[in-house]
């Protein structure tokens, strides 16, 4: 099986890596700078769960050509029209497999590829590309998921678990992934508009004021509401979970959007908070924290200009 990874960053860089690292015929589909840099250096990974340096195949938006069994896409939201574009001369007969958070790109990609191709996914990992091309993981949960939206596209997704299986971090397949990737949804949006709202991880969220265990719960229950308004309301091993980990006073994790806007980048604003707070209200929910959470960021996102 052939599997095509859109770009060698964080998310495609650590699974694609992995994947090769274990036999898999993966090729990169990247910017010229990135192929060069691959080139000269191999794919080098920083991991807990161990490093990695190899030479990979890649290839770039002139030299792109259909022949792939699956495309992994683990662009960022505000990324999906150029990443689009930069499959779709490879995309003929091949899965598409989404890494993105939140839902709304699987209209998109139905739209574009038609919804028995478009799998769904949900990527549970912590990384980030740093300067000099290296993808760091950040902690030891390496977790890829994935599975089929329509009973068409069922046979060929199974036969991605065996290949899947081989890069060495958590894979599995699901049979109800769009609910997975709610439940996933849920909780990072909670987490990301808390955390950028108040500019702190959890464990600070909560520490810093009576209050702040209570806020990190309410936000989770605007997100929770839309999600099962969506008819995808969150499984109760994933609701005592989330709790858990949202009223912690020890917790140090974190978002990812936090880290983003910290260092003056592009965030996911209307992708995963916009939309859900759409959702929430559209539920009925007053969802005062998600709209301050998104008002928040799209200060943010004015200030970048």
């Amino acid at each position: 099986m052939r599997i095509l990874v859109l770009g060698a960053g964080g998310i495609g860089g650590y699974y694609g890596g992995r994947l090769a690292a274990g036999g898999v015929d993966v090729t990169f589909l990247v910017r010229p700078r990135r192929a060069e840099q691959l080139a000269r250096d191999g794919l080098v990974i920083k991991s807990p769960m161990g490093d990695l340096a190899i030479p990979v195949k890649t290839v770039t938006s002139e030299t792109v050509a259909p022949g792939y069994d699956a495309i992994i896409v683990g662009c960022k939201a505000y990324d999906l029209e150029t990443a689009i574009a930069a499959i779709r001369p490879a995309a003929a007969g091949a899965l598409i497999i989404p890494q993105l958070n939140g839902m709304r790109h699987l209209e998109r990609l139905d739209a574009e590829f038609g919804r028995d191709r478009v799998l769904g996914g949900v990527a549970a990992i912590a990384v980030t590309l740093e300067a000099d091309g290296t993808v760091r993981h950040l902690n030891k949960i390496h977790s890829f998921v994935t599975g089929p939206r329509s009973p068409a596209a069922a046979a060929a997704c199974a036969a991605l678990g065996p290949v899947l299986g081989k890069g060495g971090f958590d894979s599995r397949l699901s049979d109800d992934i769009e609910q997975d990737m709610w439940e996933k949804w849920v909780f990072l949006c909670s987490m990301a508009a808390m955390c950028c709202l108040i500019r702190g991880n959890v464990g600070q969220i909560v520490r810093a004021s009576p209050d702040g265990a209570g806020l990190m719960l309410e936000m989770l229950e605007d997100c929770s509401a839309a999600a099962a308004a969506a008819g995808h309301a969150p499984r109760e091993a994933h609701r005592a979970n989330s709790r858990k980990q949202f009223t912690d006073p020890q917790g140090t994790w974190e978002a990812s959007m936090l880290r983003d806007l910290r260092r003056g980048s592009q965030v996911e604003a209307d992708h995963v908070v916009g939309d859900m707070l759409a959702r929430a209200t559209a539920a009925g929910r007053p969802a005062t924290l998600l709209k301050a959470a998104y008002a928040n960021l799209k200060v943010y996102e004015a200030g970048r200009g």
